[in-house]
């Protein structure tokens, strides 16, 4: 198995070989998110440009909540305006209790342009397990990423991605756990254009040559844009995965996703809302899914204190099993 890393994953078969693919997600990138894609630059007439592939869904998936299990406290703290580190205790029931140390250096996304500044992420756990990100900005229009992990003391993935954003257009390239000895190698290549100021359309193609099989698959993707919706789908030889984001008012965000493998021969159908009460500074978030999957996730502000409360809930009816979470967030 040869895994790309990211906290939320796609699954595609290629002949014997199984390949995780970046799925976009709230937690999916570290780094500063894409402009909306359904924006209309008047200022000159031109169509915007359409923003990262592995974003496209990411409008739905910022709805739905992310599951809690076991106690987790995150204590933040800002040595300067660039300098972020974070210390996570997180003690759990169903995997090992764990302590994780997090370190950022981050810049604006147009002081990185300009001074040709890097942003740096480490991550280290208790077992000495180590996540490693970095984004470097060539010029206005490339920029270059690399991502490292490690599981103790062995390399577990290792990719470089190059991404060029014209004005109306996004092409990237990622080579993914390059190994010369094994004759092994992962390519992935993305491209988004703006048809209209609503409708873009683009496509992935993934290669994987190995030294038992080699093999591609080519995955089309459109997303279409309204005032206050976004509907996408993608669909290629490994599945089709479909999302609708719809935002009702100010407070409320509803979306829903449906997901098809042809490897696993499983169909998912899922929904989720988010319901914001600023006066009681407090954020709700809920899903129900087609497994008989039920969860949800309250974050509250305990102002004046610079801390969030977090608590979680997800019952699976069908496994007749029960989770649930209690997380603070300090800083």
């Amino acid at each position: 198995m040869l895994p790309i890393l990211m906290f939320q994953t796609v699954v595609i078969q290629l002949g014997l070989t199984q390949i995780k693919l970046p799925r976009s997600g709230r937690q999916n990138s570290p780094f500063p998110q894409d402009r909306p894609p359904s924006r209309w630059d008047k200022r000159d007439g031109r169509l915007p440009n359409p923003g990262s592939f592995d974003g496209l869904h990411r409008n739905c998936k910022d709805v739905f909540p992310q599951q809690v299990e076991g106690v987790k406290m995150i204590i933040n703290k800002t040595l300067s305006s660039f300098f972020k580190v974070s210390h996570t205790f997180h003690l759990s029931a169903v995997a090992p209790s764990n302590y994780r140390f997090h370190v950022e250096y981050l810049q604006s996304d147009t002081d990185s342009k300009e001074t040709s500044s890097p942003m740096l992420i480490g991550e280290m756990d208790s077992s000495g397990s180590l996540n490693a990100h970095s984004l470097f900005h060539l010029s206005e229009r490339i920029r270059a990423k690399a991502v490292f992990q490690t599981q103790q003391s062995q390399f577990l993935t290792w990719q470089f991605e190059t991404e060029y954003r014209g004005s109306d257009f996004t092409a990237a390239v990622t080579m993914a756990n390059p190994d010369i000895l094994r004759e092994s190698v992962i390519m992935v290549a993305h491209f988004l254009q703006s048809v209209s100021p609503q409708l873009v359309l683009g496509g992935e193609l993934v290669y994987h040559r190995g030294r038992a099989e080699e093999g591609g698959i080519l995955t089309l993707a459109g997303q279409y844009s309204g005032p206050n919706w976004v509907a996408t789908v993608n669909a290629g030889k490994g599945g089709a995965h479909a999302s609708y984001y719809h935002r009702a008012n100010k407070q409320i965000q509803v979306g829903v996703e449906f997901e098809a493998s042809t490897r696993t021969q499983e169909t998912t159908f899922s929904f989720g809302y988010q319901m914001e009460l600023p006066e009681a500074n407090m954020i709700f978030r809920g899903m129900l899914d087609s497994r008989c999957i039920i969860g949800g996730v309250l974050e509250k502000r305990l102002c004046p204190l610079p801390a969030t409360l977090i608590l979680g809930a997800f019952v699976n009816h069908r496994g007749d099993k029960l989770q649930v979470g209690l997380g603070v967030n300090v800083g």
